[in-house]
């Protein structure tokens, strides 16, 4: 009899240990649901352009060259009026609203206001472009000063073409030195992670890059043995 008693007592502690393992196993099954759950469900990227010589980088780093690509699109829309500035100038404000700063924002309306009051958007077209020789390739360590983690300033070499109706009535050389700052709170409206934080400094006129010289024609002769020295 007591041999049946000890054989119960055995499948009994046995049912127990399986019951603590169960209960382990949804324990660890509801914290790994818990972490999948709260895992980001999208990852924003920045890959360099160029790939020939592949590429090892965090996912949450923004390379230089990334930075200034944003930089200068968001720079670039903001300053084209494509019909008249007194409209297009306000309405760029809010839809490039995600990628400025509070503080930016609040300066760019001011610049705004100004420009209105002086006469300065009424049907005027613009439009900025980068100058031929003087991008992010040429010169890279010189666009791209990195400050920390979070916070770049940018150089821009911009000419500003402004119109009033046909004629063209501004062409400006300005240098731009921009903060850029990482915000990663809308990636619905702002993939990129970034925002303009307006002007390091105060732009400055430059002047146009030197045409490159043209290299002497070589006429192709080979000299014959008494030309040599």
């Amino acid at each position: 009899m007591s041999r049946f008693k000890n054989e119960i007592a055995h499948l009994q502690a046995h049912i127990k240990t399986l019951r603590l393992g169960a209960g382990a196993l949804v324990a660890v099954a509801l914290l790994m649901g818990g972490g999948w759950w709260s895992a980001p469900r999208d990852l924003t990227i920045h890959v360099p352009p160029d790939l020939r010589s592949g590429s090892t980088r965090k996912w949450w780093e923004v390379p230089p060259e990334s930075v200034y690509a944003f930089t200068f699109y968001v720079f670039q829309q903001l300053n084209r009026w494509s019909l008249n500035g007194e409209e297009d100038y306000p309405r760029n404000l809010y839809a490039l609203s995600a990628y400025l700063t509070p503080s930016c924002q609040a300066f760019l309306k001011a610049d705004y206001d100004h420009r209105r009051s002086t006469g300065e958007l009424r049907q005027r077209v613009r439009g900025i472009y980068e100058i031929p020789g003087r991008g992010y390739g040429d010169d890279p360590t010189a666009r791209v000063r990195v400050v920390s983690d979070r916070d770049w300033v940018v150089t821009l070499d911009i000419s500003a073409d402004e119109y009033y109706g046909a004629e063209h009535v501004k062409r400006a050389l300005v240098r731009y030195p921009l903060k850029v700052t990482r915000v990663d709170v809308d990636p619905a409206r702002n993939p990129f992670g970034l925002a303009l934080n307006c002007y390091e400094g105060t732009p400055q006129r430059i002047s146009a890059p030197e045409p490159a010289r043209p290299a002497p024609a070589q006429s192709g002769l080979v000299p014959s043995p008494g030309d040599t020295p």
